[in-house]
């Protein structure tokens, strides 16, 4: 027989903490994350330096902020870089990338993608031949399903 106790302890237990499904919306500092610097950005496209450019570019995404303001002018900064290069220049560019910069291209693309601008679609189409190449068909699947977008 059960000794009946009148401890109401096991109510107090948060049950939800343990679950592992559970969504949060992490913040890591989103407030100090600006974008691309893009002074650095126009100066080396002023001197011809794509692929520094190209670097410059991917070296601090606004992935964690939700100022759209942001999202939209390091988009629009790297639709300016992709378009300055020469196709024939593409691939080396490309290949000269890490793992994380060409899935971070290929998010910059997709983005660019949704608001075309003059002559940018074609550009855009020709880098992400280009990335996918080198990449492959992972890196378009690990764009689609990021929840960080840019």
């Amino acid at each position: 027989m059960s000794k009946s106790t009148l401890s109401d302890r096991f109510r107090k237990v948060d049950v939800d903490e343990y679950d592992e499904n559970k969504f949060v919306d992490e913040d890591d500092g989103a407030e100090n994350q600006g974008g691309p610097d893009e002074a650095e950005v126009d100066a080396l496209l002023r001197q011809n330096n794509f692929n520094g450019a190209l670097q410059a570019v991917l070296k601090n995404p606004p992935i964690n902020t939700k100022n759209q303001n942001v999202k939209e002018r390091a988009t629009t900064l790297v639709v300016k870089v992709l378009s300055s290069f020469k196709s024939s220049d593409i691939e080396k560019a490309v290949a000269s990338l890490d793992k994380t910069d060409v899935d971070l291209l290929m998010k910059y693309i997709y983005r660019g993608f949704e608001k075309p601008t003059d002559n940018s679609s074609a550009v855009l189409l020709t880098w992400h031949e280009k990335v996918l190449a080198v990449a492959g068909v992972g890196s378009i699947v690990r764009v689609l399903t990021a929840r960080k977008t840019v």
